[in-house]
């Protein structure tokens, strides 16, 4: 038999591998919708102007998709584990901008509707995909 500690010790290591590979997809679907942007901007199709918008709707849609991924695999704590992915996305985001831009990296240059983005992403999956609860009868 396990000891009560070594079965909270396995769950949380489940959840937090959920939480991880959940960010990971948020920066993978993030990534390629930046991409397909920036194809967008350099045919012509999207204006230059809107990069900051493109940048946090980015970042809502990796968030919602990693906060699925994380949710479905938590089962419990829905929107906890939504904005974990979601803030999760976020710390990974910041990371690769403070290594491949060192020159200058602050909240002030739309860190704030990144950082806004990615957790009403992860928000909005654990809102859409939490279990409903079930009702109880009364006898």
């Amino acid at each position: 038999m396990r000891k009560a500690g070594e079965e909270q010790g396995i769950r949380l290591v489940q959840v937090m591998t959920a939480i991880l590979l959940g960010g990971l997809l948020a920066l993978a679907v993030s990534m390629s919708v930046l991409l397909l942007c920036a194809i967008g901007i350099s045919n012509g199709w999207l204006g230059e102007t809107s990069i900051e918008q493109l940048a946090i709707a980015a970042c809502v849609l990796g968030g919602f998709f990693g906060g699925i991924l994380t949710v479905k695999r938590c089962g419990s704590r829905a929107l906890l584990a939504g904005l974990a992915a979601g803030g999760t996305l976020f710390l990974l985001l910041l990371t690769a901008g403070l290594l491949l831009f060192t020159e200058s990296v602050s909240m002030d240059q739309g860190g704030l509707g990144i950082l806004s983005g990615c957790l009403c992403g992860g928000a909005a999956a654990g809102l859409l995909c939490a279990a409903p609860k079930r009702k109880r009868r009364g006898r």
